[in-house]
């Protein structure tokens, strides 16, 4: 079945606090954005003993417009990509008066209300940094964190990272030949148009920011340009009168099937090759899906203008493959993150080209206790998905559930690892790919045979 939510589902507001059972294992949780919030409601809920730290000084990460942590990457015109039923938490759905993709303050005041409906504000530690997490001998974990107190170190069972991974901005790898005498940024820089009011623009990039990015410069631009070195299909938000990624499919049914869908949506939307954007040398399935209500309009206007992949910088203009050159004093970076744990020594765990292969996006391998909240890329929201992981891992520690035996687990990791990557091609973008209903339909069937190895029936 598809995973919506109703108004009527909203669980009550918690008006006591729950204490922790001291015999239960603790637990440490990386940050209080939307896949943190998840992991701390759970493990509250578990009555489970757990810290929360968070860098900032306000919950919801990245939705938080100039985020005190300062790994936002908000801007003043962002909103959701998946419909609000579709991003909401189970047992929380949105407010019925948010519009159908709600803005990043909206969305910061739902995660912001959902941690005090169910009364867990008190779980979270705020301004805090988490500076090194390490494995003992004992097989335990330590943390070691600067916070309002000063810096400190506590020891866990367990650990729960739920810092992101759309704060580290990466750039081009190498960088392009030539100089520039302009202004560059990245993404996560942007904040508003007035950063591009008046300049020569330059947008790199092919995903969602690079359209928002771009689109604002077409309104308030000296010149603004958008170059890609590859296609993409270029979804709308509405299809047939209604939020597109609501027209879903029995969550049990093949990826080919949500393949074919989005290629159905592609098709209704309209091939943006035919406004001058690279035409995509892959099939709609096969990438993340972007999605733009304004792109088409800004191209057909003529405001924006679309180019080919960068040859090189040549001091103030731009240089593309096809020889063409444009005046340019502000170029945007939209090339995406790289997937880090600063608190993690890279022997340890590394994600090198954003690859971090996990059973069921969230259990390494080799290290016990240590799991992974929300680092996946669902075709569909994050929230519904680390909602379940938490719930998952909460089950766990409290002994509901049971994982598989070691190799039963990898051989499980390496075929579905395996699985994801045949369905996109190959890029840094595509290494933690899923989708978005079947995940949490397999996480469920998984969750049956994981109840069904503690009771051994």
């Amino acid at each position: 079945m598809a995973y919506l939510v109703k108004p009527k589902d909203r669980a009550p507001a918690r008006r006591e606090r729950l204490a922790p059972d001291p015999t239960l294992p603790t637990t440490c949780v990386i940050g209080a954005g939307s896949s943190g919030i998840a992991a701390a409601k759970a493990l509250y809920e578990a009555r489970l003993p757990f810290d929360c730290f968070e860098l900032g000084s306000a919950i919801g990460g990245t939705w938080v417009h100039q985020n005190p942590n300062g790994q936002s990457a908000c801007y003043e015109t962002l909103e959701i990509n998946t419909s609000c039923p579709r991003m909401a938490y189970s047992d929380f759905p949105m407010p019925e008066g948010y519009p159908d993709y709600a803005a990043h303050h909206q969305v910061a005041d739902y995660f912001a209300a959902y941690v005090d409906h169910f009364g867990f504000r008190h779980t979270i530690t705020f301004d805090t940094r988490v500076d090194r997490v390490e494995h003992t001998d004992d097989g335990r974990w330590r943390v070691s964190f600067t916070g309002p107190e000063g810096a400190q170190q506590r020891e866990y069972d367990n650990v729960m990272v739920a810092n992101g991974h759309h704060w580290d901005a990466r750039l081009p790898e190498p960088a392009y030949p030539g100089t520039f005498n302009g202004t560059q940024i990245h993404s996560h820089a942007y904040n508003s148009a007035e950063q591009l009011r008046g300049h020569d623009v330059v947008v790199v990039g092919s995903g969602n920011s690079a359209m928002d990015i771009a689109v604002e410069a077409s309104k308030v631009a000296r010149s603004a340009h958008i170059s890609q070195r590859r296609g993409q299909w270029v979804l709308r938000k509405f299809l047939l009168g209604m939020p597109s990624d609501q027209v879903t499919l029995p969550s049990w049914l093949p990826w080919w099937v949500t393949s074919a869908r989005l290629a159905f949506g592609a098709k209704l939307s309209g091939n943006v090759a035919k406004l001058g954007l690279p035409q995509p040398e892959h099939r709609p399935g096969q990438s993340h899906p972007v999605q733009s209500e304004g792109i088409r309009g800004a191209l057909r206007s003529g405001k924006l203008l679309p180019r080919p992949g960068i040859e090189r910088l040549d001091g103030d203009r731009v240089v593309f493959t096809d020889g063409s050159s444009v005046p340019c004093d502000l170029i945007v970076w939209a090339t995406g993150y790289r997937v880090t744990f600063p608190f993690l020594d890279p022997s340890l765990v590394s994600a090198p080209g954003n690859d971090l292969p996990l059973w069921k996006r969230m259990v390494h391998p080799d290290l016990p206790g240590l799991f992974f909240i929300g680092l996946l890329q669902p075709v569909g929201a994050v929230m519904p998905l680390s909602e379940a992981q938490s719930a998952f891992v909460a089950a766990l520690l409290t002994g509901e559930l049971a994982l598989p035996p070691t190799a039963e687990l990898r051989t499980e990791l390496a075929a579905d690892d395996t699985a994801y990557k045949k369905r996109f091609y190959q890029s840094a973008r595509h290494t933690m790919e899923v989708d978005f209903d079947h995940y949490l339909w397999e996480l469920g069937r998984e969750r049956k045979r994981a109840a069904e190895r503690v009771t051994g029936s």
